[in-house]
């Protein structure tokens, strides 16, 4: 259908958000230098939070590596964790809180066996049984795996 000068136009409400906030991670992706993990939170009005991922030139690609090689190391989600909050650069636009995660650093730790430190990794346990506790579930053994940063491992479901 197009539209001409003649016909009016029609705005109608929609509630769905999903494409402007895809266009605005694309436009802060933008912004960012090649090789880079974005975590962007978009913070409600109501409390809540919408998150999006985004990656530069050549993210995706290398995300994926970094993940192939931290889950054969293994690594964990406690390694994750620390790993990716020693290169996070947070900044913040109005409500939109980003965490650009540069990965050829996070590639070099991946390569080096990184591991959290004890007390971190003992932290993030408790945190994980306090949340079990208040949900009534039971937590599985061990610390969860590895969380990813790249676009295949972080879209994978866990059942």
């Amino acid at each position: 259908m197009s539209l001409t000068a003649t016909e009016p136009l029609t705005l109608t409400p929609n509630t769905d958000s999903a494409p402007l906030l895809n266009a605005l991670a694309q436009s802060i992706a933008a912004s960012h230098p090649p090789e880079t993990w974005l975590w962007i939170n978009f913070h409600r009005p109501d409390g809540g939070v919408n998150v999006r991922y985004a990656w530069t030139a050549g993210g995706h690609e290398l995300g994926d590596r970094i993940d192939l090689l931290a889950v054969a190391t293994p690594l964990d989600s406690a390694d994750w964790l620390h790993i990716i909050s020693e290169h996070a650069q947070t900044s913040t636009r109005g409500r939109i809180e980003i965490q650009a995660h540069p990965l050829r650093p996070i590639l070099a730790d991946v390569q080096a066996s990184v591991r959290c430190p004890d007390d971190r990794r003992n932290a993030l346990l408790r945190a994980i049984a306090c949340a079990a506790e208040h949900t009534g579930q039971t937590p599985r053994p061990g610390t969860p795996r590895w969380v990813g940063v790249g676009p295949t491992l972080l879209a994978r479901r866990t059942p």
